[in-house]
């Protein structure tokens, strides 16, 4: 009994051992033909595993005829190797994955403004062409908008500071003459009608004396001089600029500006305060005073 046992188990063990061979034959031939798809995987995308990946093209673009172009973004120069018959928001997406600016935020100009729906070939795109981007990634726009937001908030403040016109230099070399000696009087807080009389008794940005007449039936202001007298239709005077004068706030610096600049501003200074308003809702034509 115990023999027949034996003889079982070694025909057993023999029978295993047979086997065991085929299976080792099939998973060596499985693996031959794995490791053969594996060389062949490997050798058909040798080329895009590389660093230049882009540039040489993905192994869905072989066949393809094929534009070699520089595309050129924040002083960067990156060479890149595009399916001629691409679109522009293909090449869109090329320029993405190069330099992480996305598509949304490009503006791709080679001729002109780059189309998104046209071929490279359709807008004539050849070897060596330079492609021009611009735009800012997502970060370097969040980088500089609180900056900006901080040189806003400063020229506003600065603007806030910034000195009365009357100590500015240009007005303060007439100031420092003083008042007039035939200045009219003035009352300081009080709004009066315009006299029936030219104002007199100002000095104008060069220093000498100056009158102002309001001729309503001729909707003009009369500006006098020694030398001559200018006649200007109220209509043309684009705004009326005035200030008090430190020290002397019972008078007052007036500017009328004549043109679409403040490079046209007349400037009159010892203007009684108590006219400011009238003088102001005449010549932008308001009277309510009359």
């Amino acid at each position: 009994m115990a023999a027949q046992d034996g003889s079982e188990v070694v025909g057993m063990e023999a029978e295993v051992t047979q086997k065991v061979p085929e299976v080792l034959c099939e998973a060596a031939g499985q693996g031959d033909e794995a490791g053969s798809e594996a060389t062949s995987l490997t050798d058909g995308e040798s080329t895009s595993a590389e660093p230049a990946a882009v540039s040489n093209g993905e192994e869905s673009d072989e066949g393809k005829e094929m534009v070699d172009v520089k595309i050129i973004w924040n002083k960067n120069k990156y060479d890149l190797k595009i399916p001629l018959d691409g679109t522009g928001a293909k090449l869109k997406e090329k320029i993405h994955a190069l330099t992480g600016l996305p598509p949304a935020m490009q503006k791709v100009m080679y001729k002109g403004l780059l189309p998104e729906e046209k071929t490279l070939r359709e807008i004539k795109v050849t070897n060596g062409a330079k492609i021009m981007v611009v735009g800012s990634t997502i970060n370097d726009v969040l980088a500089v908008n609180t900056p900006k937001e901080v040189i806003q908030q400063e020229v506003k403040a600065e603007e806030n500071k910034k000195e009365p016109l009357c100590r500015q230099k240009q007005h303060r070399k007439v100031l420092d003459k003083g008042k007039p000696d035939d200045v009219m009087s003035s009352i300081k807080g009080a709004k009066e009608r315009l006299p029936t009389v030219p104002l007199s008794g100002m000095y104008n940005k060069s220093g000498g004396k100056v009158r102002l007449t309001f001729k309503l039936e001729q909707d003009q202001l009369w500006i006098g001089t020694k030398e001559r007298t200018e006649k200007i239709p109220m209509g043309s005077i684009k705004n009326v600029v005035t200030e008090p004068i430190e020290g002397h706030e019972d008078y007052h610096m007036m500017a009328f500006q004549l043109g679409p600049t403040e490079a046209s501003q007349y400037w009159v200074y010892w203007v009684p305060a108590q006219f400011v308003d009238a003088i102001k809702d005449t010549v932008l034509g308001k009277w309510q005073y009359f």
